[in-house]
């Protein structure tokens, strides 16, 4: 925990470098990268002139335009416990979405799962919240905020982004309880 902290993070622009203050700090982009390399991926494929598409960087995902039908692309939120059943569909118009959890990656010891989103203030693994999935104008926004609203907990969380424009989330926790922002409107989002 103690190698945790931004503030140890030196930045120089003038030289381009980056300094860690300590030992053993590493910088990951887990938090950001896949959404960031969709965004990516969609800004050339857009300059190659593709009016529709979607990519889809293992989860996070963005889109424009629309399908071959004409309908707007759309994603499936999943059920944590049954990660092929989908509790709820949306469309994604000119849009990004991207859901952190704890349902993919995570290790079973005595019968307990423990997921690898490590909460920053404790060193332990998260817990209280099964998934958050949001919806923002940007995969690499959408990516950043899934696993700080998970750390935070469904309260705090959903707080911070009703008061944010543009974006939204759904929140599952460990009882199954399903929650989202004031801007969602789906009347499905219960599990069985």
């Amino acid at each position: 925990v103690h190698l945790i902290n931004f503030k140890n993070i030196l930045l120089d622009r003038a030289n381009e470098t980056i300094f860690l203050v300590k030992k053993g700090m590493r910088i990951g982009f887990g938090g950001i990268g896949k959404g960031y390399a969709a965004d990516q991926a969609k800004k050339v494929l857009v300059g190659l002139g593709f009016t529709d598409g979607i990519v889809n960087a293992s989860g996070d995902m963005c889109a424009w335009g629309k399908r071959a039908d004409g309908e707007d692309w759309t994603v499936g939120i999943s059920n944590p416990d049954f990660p092929r059943d989908i509790l709820s569909e949306f469309s994604l118009n000119d849009s990004a979405v991207a859901t952190s959890g704890n349902y993919e990656k995570f290790v079973l010891i005595d019968g307990q799962k423990y997921s690898h989103t490590i909460h920053p203030k404790t060193g332990f693994p998260m817990q209280g919240i099964k998934s958050v999935t949001v919806f923002a104008p940007f995969a690499e926004l959408a990516d950043a905020l899934t696993t700080p609203i998970a750390v935070m907990g469904v309260e705090v969380g959903l707080h911070l982004m009703n008061q944010m424009k543009g974006v939204a989330c759904i929140i599952i926790d460990d009882a199954n309880q399903v929650f989202s922002t004031k801007n969602i409107h789906e009347k499905s989002l219960a599990l069985a």
